[in-house]
């Protein structure tokens, strides 16, 4: 089969290249011209592990290509996925789906065969009605579906995600949409992971709750984590135990700085901007979304705390290890190293910095910090070190080594990611979260 793929970004690269990896032939489409001649000279627009070498070995079979065309990466595909950015929109919170319905457009007005229109892109409930009307006012001449199919990605595991992923939920109105997405999806189907066909208004909120209630355990676990500091309890061991039960599970509940990213803080103010719009509050999210922004200002204070407060900060130095929002990926977006490097240079502290991946996107958004060559070069003359992303690389440190080159020994782990009683042992004044 034919695949188009319109936006060559974090979710149409991997998705595309991924399609290409199971036999389709796909055409990734992109109006950014830089972004397709650097893909056509092996270069990645996104860091994620092993996508540069699932591209080579696709473009080199010849089932993946890209073009700045829509017209000509369209032609002949029996499936056209929508895969571009919604962020969100100045003002009001809302989904920008401005893009989407270009799109849209472009497609209705360029379409010479039967097709199913894909709506990969994450979008508020309603939106494929939308995207079936302008496609329709455009050409009413072919027959076409317009089908969501919401993505279940992980920065820093899309590819494993994509290929053995937990379920495929496909919103689709009529046969012809569920009959092309089963061939779409047939190599996965063979290896019987679950296809979810739903309605198209079902898949679409199926998408924003399951990131809402994600975002909900981290910040419950993080809740929890504060209170541990106050009673004197472990948050991992509270963790474990809770998340031992099956009817809770163990996933995301790893208490930290706040969750950041492209989806979660997106996706939980859109669908609050959804809920207000239909008159059906979502008092939980909403509560989700406050703490968290709070959050990560909040351990912001913890680091400042660990060098004497806001009014002992002025003139020292603070080392922060890992600037993404999580490890394996060079997304900024939203991270909580922003805000802690924000408060810290605001109270008149000297800030170094080393991400194996982020710190060229953090550059413009971290102008006062200063980024450095390694983690060694950061911590060199610092009054204290703070482990903000748990990239592997933070996980063996040379403890002896850091001890030695800090100015003083306090290192406030925001991951949890070393044992409090070891690095009492070594001599180090450490500072974590939800643990005494």
């Amino acid at each position: 089969m034919k695949i188009a793929m319109v936006g060559s970004g974090y979710v149409g690269l991997v998705s595309g290249a991924c399609f290409a990896d199971f036999g389709h032939e796909v055409v990734c489409i992109d109006k950014d011209q830089s972004k397709i001649d650097r893909l056509h000279d092996g270069i990645m627009p996104i860091y994620e592990p092993g996508l540069d070498m699932l591209v080579e070995n696709n473009v080199k079979s010849g089932r993946l290509s890209f073009t700045t065309s829509l017209a000509e990466g369209i032609k002949d595909a029996k499936a056209i996925f929508i895969a571009v950015g919604t962020p969100s929109r100045r003002g009001d919170g809302h989904a920008d789906l401005t893009f989407v319905y270009a799109v849209a457009k472009e497609i209705g007005e360029n379409l010479a065969n039967d097709v199913v229109v894909v709506t990969k892109s994450t979008v508020p409930v309603g939106t494929g009605d939308e995207v079936e009307r302008i496609i329709a006012e455009c050409n009413p001449d072919h027959k076409f579906a317009v089908v969501s199919n919401p993505e279940f990605l992980r920065e820093g595991a899309a590819i494993g995600d994509f290929k053995r992923p937990d379920r495929i939920v496909i919103g689709a109105e009529d046969e012809f949409g569920r009959e092309v997405m089963r061939e779409v999806y047939r190599p996965l189907f063979l290896n019987e992971s679950p296809i979810l066909f739903v309605n198209r208004r079902s898949s679409e909120l199926i998408k924003y709750a399951a990131n809402a209630f994600l975002a909900t355990k981290i910040t419950f676990i993080n809740e929890m984590a504060d209170l541990c500091e106050k009673v004197g309890a472990n948050v991992q061991d509270v963790s474990r135990g809770i998340g031992l039960d099956n009817r809770i599970g163990k996933k995301f509940l790893h208490a930290g700085p706040g969750y950041g990213g492209s989806c979660f803080p997106k996706d939980t103010l859109a669908l609050l901007k959804t809920a207000e719009d239909y008159e059906s509050p979502t008092r939980i999210v909403e509560a989700v979304v406050k703490v968290n922004d709070t959050r990560k200002r909040a351990m912001g204070r913890k680091v400042l705390d660990a060098i004497g407060g806001v009014d002992e900060a002025r003139g020292k130095r603070v080392a922060l290890l890992g600037l993404t929002f999580k490890p394996n990926t060079d997304d900024m977006r939203d991270s909580p190293a922003i805000a802690v490097a924000q408060m810290l240079t605001d109270a008149g502290v000297k800030v170094t910095a080393f991400d194996p991946e982020g710190m060229e996107l953090a550059k413009p958004l971290m102008p006062e910090v200063e980024m450095c060559s390694d983690s060694y070069e950061a911590i060199e003359g610092a009054d204290a070190i703070a482990i903000v992303t748990e990239w592997d690389a933070f996980r063996a440190l040379d403890l002896d080594r850091v001890k030695q080159m800090a100015k003083a020994p306090v290192l406030v782990d925001l991951r949890n990611i070393y044992n409090p009683e070891d690095m009492a042992r070594r001599g180090f004044t450490y500072v974590s979260v939800g643990r005494p």
